[in-house]
């Protein structure tokens, strides 16, 4: 069951991710993004880079999406009171429903490209 609403999912979400991909693809290191396109293994999503990602994932029964990201190597919000170790890794899972919305899709897009906009000292890759 939970396959079959992850290939209706895949049908409207992978047009979206291939056009952020298109956006992103000089922005990002060479060989990203990467697409995962695996509905019948459970997984349908997209790596900007190493360190940022958005899985729609199966568990055989449950939909859930998760957004991997890397909180910043400098973070101002850490101080003598509040201990905030940079660049650990940061897995978001959300259950998601399997009557899911265009626009939560586009919505998750959007979390996923805000983190990764909002780098400290981020600047476009121009080397080839």
């Amino acid at each position: 069951m939970s396959v079959e609403s992850l290939s209706a999912i895949r049908d409207r979400l992978l047009p979206m991710m291939e056009v952020t991909a298109d956006r992103y693809r000089t922005r990002v290191p060479r060989g990203y993004p990467h697409l995962i396109d695996t509905p019948e293994q459970g997984v349908v999503g997209m790596e900007i880079d190493a360190s940022h990602a958005l899985f729609v994932t199966s568990d055989g029964h449950d939909l859930f999406a998760e957004i991997y990201r890397r909180s910043p190597r400098t973070d101002n919000r850490s101080g003598a009171g509040r201990e905030k170790f940079g660049g650990t890794p940061f897995n978001d899972r959300r259950p998601l429903d399997r009557d899911v919305t265009d626009q939560e899709l586009r919505n998750l897009l959007a979390d996923l490209m805000s983190y990764f906009n909002s780098q400290p000292n981020l600047i476009h890759i121009t080397d080839d």
